[in-house]
């Protein structure tokens, strides 16, 4: 039995008007590499959390790395941070447009663990909000058991401590493969069918399915 829910997916959240160069640059990219190859795209984030990501907070199983050098992914769809996006009201808040334009990447964390071991590629989970201070890092597959896996499916999250349990991230080092994505999951008919205009023609790609029960 692996130390994490059979059949656990990760789900990594973005607007879906950044999926058209994810298709063409063959994944998605960490914040530090996005800047370093000064890619554009619509940023959905807390500017301050960003920042902190970005220059102070390092995942300490990988000594020398900061958090964004990693691309981010939940346990869970229906994360806290849509709940933040949907509500809109935070003043580090940046991107105001609420969730309907957001999509969920889901993968399957089984075979990213398994990419990643074949590629060596460094991956790592924390316990909770990767953005702050006090979160553990780790990088061993069988440390994923002590994960609130409780908290991060609970869908109240009004208690602190649940909160603080469903915030926990996977971190793939740099770039997640596009063909690691096997659904994206979108708010409503009309943001599918703009999904599906939006990716460049003649390519494989994942279902696009609507998801209502992913949102707010």
């Amino acid at each position: 039995m692996p130390p994490y829910p059979e059949g656990q997916k990760i789900w990594h959240i973005t607007h879906w008007r950044n999926l058209p160069s994810m298709v063409r640059s063959g994944g998605l990219w960490s914040d530090a590499k996005r800047l370093e190859l000064d890619l554009t795209c619509s940023l959905v984030g807390l500017s301050e959390i960003k920042r902190r990501r970005l220059q102070e907070i390092e995942v300490t199983c990988h000594p020398g790395t900061k958090v964004g050098q990693y691309v981010p992914f939940y346990f869970c769809p229906r994360s806290v941070m849509l709940y933040i996006l949907h509500m809109g009201n935070l003043p580090d808040l940046d991107y105001h447009d609420g969730q309907a334009g957001i999509v969920h990447l889901q993968a399957d964390l089984r075979q990213v663990l398994q990419w990643a071991a074949r590629h060596k590629t460094r991956w790592a989970f924390s316990d909770m909000n990767a953005g702050t201070y006090i979160a553990e890092f780790k990088s061993d597959e069988d440390d994923m058991s002590a994960l609130d896996w409780r908290a991060i499916e609970n869908r109240d999250f009004r208690s602190p401590l649940v909160k603080e349990g469903k915030q926990a991230e996977f971190l793939f080092f740099e770039s997640f493969p596009w063909n690691l994505i096997e659904m994206i999951g979108a708010y409503s008919d009309k943001v599918a069918q703009q999904v599906t205009e939006a990716l460049p023609a003649g390519q494989n790609y994942p279902l696009v399915s609507v998801r209502k029960d992913w949102y707010y």
